[in-house]
């Protein structure tokens, strides 16, 4: 407020109320200060979101404290099982993502001009393809290109390309990219994936195997869950063992992999995992054959960037080598005879 003047005098210079600037405070924040709270809301947790955003559970705790406490307000609600969002918090969350494709668009525009070929790349898979595919090919390419900085986002999560949540993609599907936000993106088709019925051996040794798909019913199954549970090889399975009884259920194809081998039961897998791990055997193939696509996609906007379409075009070129791995035409056969 203005204060009055004193008589004879100038008027006192303005000053904001104690109240005023305390307010303007608490509402100040900046778009990294919202990753955290994006993170959670998608993860369902700390843990979740910490490995999203590839920092430890306590930095993601203390960075929601903080923003909750500049905004003066509560954005989630902290239980047992895990973070909710609190009904603000639940408000925030659509304007949140408003404004991280806001900071997408204008970090792209400024990419398009970019004509250099340096700077930052991020690229997604899920786990099983990283150490064997994804990996020695971002290897050899940054090798060739160092000052190009591949960022790899290790995850079973499909992150948007569209929101910006990563730059490129590889990613499996059924016949193509269809989902709405999909078909607009830049696609190649890297590599087929077969899949195939795997038991461990101490499994076999136990309580043998199917000798036709009929017999799978009559196994322990371990189960594919979370976005796997719709794919082709998931409704294979269920539809030859309707009543099967599941051991355990598995959202992650490692995880999948780490139950069958302990003995919990038989598993589809696809034959780039299960074929060079010497503690399983292949029981049978479906037939007709059970087969997924690898896809490499990447958004159209960034295709005039010299480093995202020298990548991608380097990616597809590399990945001829590494079809065999993906599959599993490398390791020896093991056949359950």
């Amino acid at each position: 407020m203005v204060e009055p003047s004193q008589p004879g005098g100038e008027p006192k210079a303005t000053r904001l109320s104690r109240t005023s600037t305390n307010m303007h405070n608490r509402r100040s924040f900046n778009w990294d200060d919202l990753k955290p709270f994006l993170a959670v809301a998608r993860a369902g947790s700390t843990l979740g979101a910490a490995k999203l955003l590839g920092l430890s559970q306590p930095t993601i705790q203390r960075r929601i404290a903080a923003l909750e406490k500049s905004l003066g307000c509560q954005l989630v609600e902290r239980y047992p099982s895990g973070y909710r969002l609190s009904p603000l918090g639940a408000e925030l969350f659509s304007r949140a993502q408003q404004i991280e494709k806001a900071v997408d668009d204008f970090s792209r525009h400024i990419q398009l001009h970019d004509g250099r070929l340096a700077g930052a790349i991020r690229v997604t898979c899920a786990e099983p393809l990283a150490p064997a595919v994804v990996t020695p090919i971002v290897d050899a390419f940054q090798a060739q290109h160092p000052s190009v900085h591949v960022e790899l986002l290790i995850t079973e999560r499909l992150l948007d390309l569209n929101a910006g949540e990563a730059d490129i993609a590889v990613r499996g599907y059924e016949d193509a990219p269809h989902g709405k936000h999909e078909i607009a993106l830049i696609q190649r088709k890297v590599a087929d994936i077969p899949w195939a019925v795997y038991a461990s051996r101490t499994y076999v040794e136990r309580h043998g195997k199917p000798s036709v798909p009929a017999e799978i019913g009559k196994h322990a199954i371990v189960a594919l869950d979370g976005v796997f549970s719709k794919g082709r090889a998931a409704r294979w399975l269920q539809m030859i063992a309707p009543n099967a009884v599941v051991s355990a259920r598995n959202s992650s194809l490692l995880g999948l992999l780490a139950s069958v081998k302990s003995g919990s039961g038989v598993a589809i897998l696809s034959k780039g995992i299960g074929e060079p791990d010497p503690e399983l055997v292949r029981v049978m193939e479906p037939n007709p054959p059970v087969i997924d696509w690898v896809y490499l996609l990447m958004h159209a906007d960034l295709r005039n960037t010299p480093r995202f379409r020298t990548f991608f075009d380097f990616f597809v070129s590399e990945s001829r080598r590494y079809r065999s791995v993906i599959r599993g035409e490398t390791a020896t056969r093991r056949s359950s005879g």
